[in-house]
Parts: structure tokens; C-alpha cells; sequence
């Protein structure tokens, strides 16, 4: 399915309605040809925004783990993309993290960063992103109504 050899591209976002409120996150990965691997979105609960943005990282690295597999992630080329400015900057060292919670998050993301051959992290404007947004509002969404049915 996936050479070793293939760049990966994985666009995340993450979004609460408040903040803290009702947050997900949505996740589009795709190899070197724009070929969708696979695509989802999350709910998490009440959560920050900036909480969502991380954990869509988390769960798009990890899932870019199981479709490699532990052999092949190790010479990949991942090409993260991601309309959070405040992780990409974080991730490229610009910005201090002061949260405790995205302290650990960012932790998580830094030990699954070291089982891949190389990790770029891009900060793109929003437009750019906007399947993993509606991702996002997919999950959102979903659960919202499920809670108003109950």
C-alpha cells in the first residue's frame, strides 16, 4: 500500500464551541499522490481549543503508525499541516508552552515523533484546511444532536 520511501501529508484541526466547551478534532492523511489514505473526526468532551488542536496531532501520528506500520515509519517523511499557529510555532520551538495540559500533549506528540524518519510541521491559513475542518464540525455535530436525544 505505502512505500517506505513515501512522503505522507496529514492535515489536523481541532476546534471547541466555547472555550472550554464541546470539542473534536478531524484528521485527513494522504500519501505522496494526494491519494486518500484515510480521514476522521473525534469528539473529545469539553475541552479548550488549543487542547483539540494537539490531540488531533496525537491521533493523526498515531494513526499514521498503524498504516505504516513500526518498520516502515522509521524512513517515512510525515508533512504535518495544521491552521494552529500557536502548535506549529511550539513544535518549531518559537513559542514556550506554559498550559500543563498541552505541556503533556506536546510530550506525547515528541515521543511518537522519534519512532518517524522525519516530521515537518507547516502552518497553513485556515481555507487550506477545510476537510479536516468540517471533520470537526461532522463530530461535533453528531454528538450534539445525539446528547438532545436523550
Amino acid at each position: 500500500m505505502i512505500s517506505a520511501q513515501e512522503e505522507i501529508y496529514i492535515y489536523t484541526d481541532g476546534g471547541s464551541r466555547g472555550n472550554p466547551g464541546p470539542a473534536a478534532i478531524g484528521v485527513v492523511i494522504l500519501n505522496k499522490n494526494k491519494k486518500l489514505l484515510k480521514e476522521f473526526g473525534q469528539y473529545l468532551g469539553e475541552k479548550t481549543n488549543n487542547f483539540a488542536e494537539y490531540s488531533a496531532l496525537v491521533a493523526a501520528l498515531k494513526k499514521v503508525k498503524q498504516i505504516l506500520g513500526k518498520n516502515k515509519i522509521s524512513q517515512a517523511k510525515i508533512n504535518i499541516f495544521m491552521d494552529s499557529e500557536l502548535v506549529v510555532k511550539q513544535f518549531l520551538g518559537q513559542y514556550k508552552i506554559q498550559d500543563k495540559d498541552l505541556q503533556e500533549l506536546f510530550l506525547e506528540v515528541w515521543n511518537l515523533k522519534t519512532d518517524f524518519g522525519e516530521i515537518n510541521f507547516n502552518h497553513i491559513p485556515r481555507e487550506k484546511n477545510k476537510r479536516a475542518d468540517e471533520l470537526v464540525n461532522e463530530a461535533l455535530d453528531t454528538e450534539l444532536r445525539s446528547q438532545k436525544l436523550f
